[in-house]
Parts: structure tokens; C-alpha cells; sequence
């Protein structure tokens, strides 16, 4: 079944759930992770490898990272073909000051928001749903 594409749907049902562990950015230009390391999400770019891994595993072996951050998973199921979805979602989060980068996946999208901030992501993204979406 494919996913939703009405914006007000889109929003009303976004449902955000956070992840618990604090996920950072790495890039390896060997394009190879190290072993005993799992990425959450890996990108191929012309300079490397870039990964978002577990912060506690960065830090265990030592991994240099940037963008400590927490995910938030909107759970609603959003056609990859879906317009403005998450530009609403940007805007709102940029309006407060909070950064956030997005991986929009075959069933979800997820944003990574800095993770002294998450707890007011969520705030602003409970709250945009249950608006309706109405912004």
C-alpha cells in the first residue's frame, strides 16, 4: 500500500516518536566502517563514506563524529512523492532556532535534531499535529 501524500493528513498524522540513543555524523574517506560499528543510516559522496552511528560507539573506538543528535521518527507512512510535508516541518523547527537533517526513508521520514534541543523538537512537532496541521 502506498504511503499518504494530503498535506493536512500528512501532518495531522505524523505522530513523532523519539529513538533513545544520541546518533553523530562520521565520514570514513575509505569508505569502510569499522568493525563492530552498525550504522542507523549510510550515505556514499564523492569524499567518502558518511554514516550516522550510535554515539556510544563512536566514542568507544574512538571515531571522530560532528552532530550529536537524536532521531525523530514521524510515524505516519508519507508517499516519497508527497509535496510540502516536511517543508512544513523545517519551518517549524527552524522558527524555533533548531537545526534538523532529514532522512526520509521507503516508510517514514526521520530528523536528526541536535540533542539538547530534542525534547522542544518534540514539543513543536506534538504540537503541530495535533493542530491538524494547521500552521
Amino acid at each position: 500500500m502506498g504511503g499518504k501524500r494530503d498535506l493536512t493528513t500528512l501532518l495531522s498524522d505524523m505522530t513523532p516518536v523519539i529513538a533513545r540513543p544520541t546518533y553523530v555524523y562520521c565520514t570514513f574517506p575509505d569508505r569502510r566502517l569499522p568493525v563492530g560499528v552498525e550504522a542507523i543510516c549510510q550515505f556514499s559522496e564523492s569524499e567518502g563514506l558518511t554514516a550516522i552511528i550510535d554515539k556510544s560507539d563512536a566514542e568507544r573506538l574512538n571515531i571522530a563524529y560532528e552532530f550529536a543528535a537524536r532521531m525523530i521518527t514521524l510515524t505516519v507512512h508519507s508517499d516519497l512523492a508527497a509535496v510540502g510535508f516536511l517543508s512544513v516541518v523545517f519551518a517549524t523547527l527552524a522558527n524555533a532556532g533548531i537545526a534538523c537533517n532529514a532522512v526520509s526513508a521507503y516508510h517514514h521520514d526521520h530528523l536528526f535534531v541536535p540533542d539538547e534541543r530534542s525534547d522542544e523538537a518534540m514539543s513543536l512537532l506534538q504540537s503541530l499535529s495535533e493542530g491538524g496541521g494547521k500552521r
